[in-house]
């Protein structure tokens, strides 16, 4: 158990945290929200203990481990992608040389005898059980298995780190936190560069993770497939709920009511409190109860309401004019930089009124194949647009193509048609800019600001066909809900680059998959395709299991006779070493039991004490000897017993 007691947090005039408290139980999965700037990650790393608050503390148990994801991390070059991982099982691998040393050293040694002999056995059985606890025979399976789960291919393993973009090597860092054993993990936005079928490995992952998992994240999927407990950070403090993200937002919404009912109350209350102290207080005879009634009023504390984080973009996309029925055709489109190859041979076709979804790896060539289809770039192959066909177009980094220099107002008013001008400051409204807000220059916006207005600018015209690439990054969960809304009423045809499955659910009805070079047609639904997707992989498993094992027996007959040979002088030095303990402790019971005659015997013991003051001393360590030369035994007949059984 971790607690978080009274956090005191601020910066400057701004009050972060105040009084912050929550206790962390073994084994919890907790999702913790709050809006934009209230605290989130300033929280994660004051737990993870990289920043100090100003007053409260951090209780946790000796010992206890903590491991933590931020957003960002300083990479470093040097190594393969398996040893960059590999280098997170520091212990593990501290053990297994150890153990390499002490084989090498029974291998070469023939004292076996000699109590050094024993003593590096002794030491070989403690390294070797702490070696199976922390996972010492499986971590090489495992760590393949979890840089496999966040898509990295066998033939990536031994590639350089440099080789990968900053994404790619996020993985591998997010793949060294769950090789290593944690108590509790801090996870701040660990989908941010994952994939949506690296997102469903690590979401079944993390939820047969044994220890505790806090985490931060905009994927409501993910969250509510992991989560049972939902932390709220609103002004400065939490508000806790033993439930998942969906269910939370209900609660919320609950609270909130009950909120404004008691503030509504309270105000009554006050106003006619201040009716009475205005009416008593120039008299005489009561103006003591005035004054009791002004101090009510100043003692009273203030009902407040969480901040209203519930506004929304709010919009429809204008109706779409009609198009032909083949909006997209392609025959054998390919892609290559130089000599790589994005893709090749893609045959794809989207008719009027499909919602279709792009999905796959990072680096596949969706928005390779976007930009071919939106702005024409280059390609081999044929594709072509449907009649009448006018697309509207949000691209991955449409945020950049922004001019930073001009106010939001300068910016719609320039992207709209004469006859809608006039209507800029409504057209900004529906996305939360309102006010000053729309005198601001462009560059002074937040990401998701920057991506609200580059949505903004999709309105000033009616399209038939709408071409959005990860159109949901840094937007918060209700703003993505209300896009998805108004993408499932657009009357015209979608293509859609999304890793969101709570976006792509109910609002795609036909998935691209881009994978290995080639673009594979699913219809259906992303559920449905991620469960047919989920059935071909363990098919793909299976066969690839076959084939391991013919491949095991191929190479088995060449390394039989060795094996054998190794196993036969493993047998013999077993063996000796049992006879040599039992020697030994035959002979320390034959000197123990020579010993207990003497001292049963007065006459005799009076005689050597007198010559050797030390005698029970030395006594009593040969007992202790036999005990040990006992415990040694017996571990030295187990191997025996196991080698012998082996060999049989």
């Amino acid at each position: 158990m971790i607690g978080i007691q009274n956090i005191q947090l601020q910066y400057n005039d701004r009050r972060i945290f105040d009084g912050v408290s929550f206790l962390i139980n073994p084994s919890d999965k907790i999702g913790l929200v709050g809006s934009n700037g209230a605290g989130k990650s300033t929280l994660l790393k004051i737990i993870n203990g990289e920043i100090s608050s100003d007053g409260g503390h951090i209780s946790k148990p000796k010992g206890f481990k903590i491991g933590y994801l931020p957003q960002e991390l300083p990479l470093y070059d040097g190594r393969t992608v398996w040893e960059e991982a590999e280098s997170a099982l520091s212990e593990v691998k501290s053990i297994e040389a150890k153990i390499e040393e002490i084989n090498h050293q029974l291998a070469t040694r023939e004292d076996y005898e000699s109590d050094s002999y024993l003593g590096i056995i002794e030491d070989l059985n403690h390294l070797t059980e702490r070696f199976n606890m922390v996972g010492g025979y499986t971590y090489h399976g495992d760590l393949e298995k979890i840089l496999a789960g966040l898509g990295f291919k066998s033939e990536d393993f031994h590639r350089q780190t440099t080789e990968f973009s900053g994404g790619w090597r996020m993985r591998i860092e997010l793949a060294k936190l769950l090789l290593s054993p944690h108590d509790l993990l801090l996870l701040d936005e660990p989908t941010n560069h994952l994939d949506i079928h690296s997102i469903v490995w690590l979401e079944s992952f993390l939820s047969d993770y044994e220890g505790a998992i806090v985490m931060v994240s905009h994927d409501r999927a993910f969250l509510d497939n992991i989560t049972k407990r939902t932390v709220e950070v609103v002004k400065g403090k939490v508000f806790d709920y033993p439930v998942s993200y969906t269910k939370f937002t209900n609660f919320r919404a609950e609270r909130r009511e009950q909120q404004m009912l008691a503030l509504k109350n309270q105000d009554k209350e006050i106003k006619h409190t201040e009716q009475l102290i205005e009416k008593f207080r120039y008299k005489a005879s009561k103006a003591s109860f005035a004054q009791n009634l002004i101090k009510k009023l100043d003692n009273m504390d203030r009902i407040e309401i969480d901040d209203d984080d519930s506004r929304k973009i709010n919009f429809r996309f204008p109706p779409a004019p009609r198009a032909g029925k083949i909006v997209v055709k392609s025959e054998k489109v390919g892609k290559s930089y130089d000599e790589k190859v994005i893709f090749k041979n893609v045959d794809l076709e989207v008719v009027r009124h499909d919602k279709v979804a792009f999905v796959g790896q990072n680096g596949q060539g969706k928005s390779t194949l976007v930009k071919i289809i939106a702005e024409k770039l280059a390609h081999h192959g044929n594709l072509e647009l449907g009649h009448n066909v006018d697309i509207g177009y949000y691209a991955q980094e449409q945020a950049k193509t922004l001019d930073g220099n001009i106010t939001l107002l300068q910016t719609i008013e320039d992207a709209a048609p004469e006859d809608l001008r006039k209507r800029a400051r409504d057209f900004l409204g529906s996305f939360l800019f309102s006010g000053e807000d729309v005198e601001k220059k462009v560059k002074v916006l937040s990401g998701g600001e920057k991506g609200r207005l580059a949505l903004c600018k999709l309105l000033l015209h009616p399209h038939n066909l709408l071409v959005m690439d990860e159109p949901t990054n840094h937007l918060d969960m209700r703003s993505k809900e209300m896009l998805k809304n108004a993408l499932a009423n657009y009357d015209g045809t979608l293509i859609v680059v999304s890793h969101d499955r709570y976006f792509l659910q109910g609002l795609t009805d036909k998935i691209f998959e881009f994978r290995e070079g080639k673009v594979k047609e699913f219809v259906g639904s992303i559920d449905e395709y991620l469960e047919a997707r989920k059935f071909d992989d363990f098919r793909q498993v299976e066969h690839k299991a076959k084939e391991e094992v013919a491949a095991q027996k191929s190479s088995s007959s060449k390394n039989d006779r060795e094996e054998r040979k190794q196993l036969d002088r493993d047998l013999r030095k077993a063996e000796k070493l049992v006879k040599n303990l039992e020697s030994k402790i035959e002979d320390m019971e034959t000197k123990l039991s020579d010993l207990d005659d003497k001292l049963n015997d007065p006459e005799k013991f009076k005689i050597i004490s007198a010559e050797d003051p030390n005698f029970y001393q030395k006594y009593e360590a040969d007992q202790e000897k036999l005990v040990k030369l006992m415990t040694d035994w017996e571990l030295a007949l187990k191997d025996y017993e196991k080698l012998e059984k082996k060999s049989s």
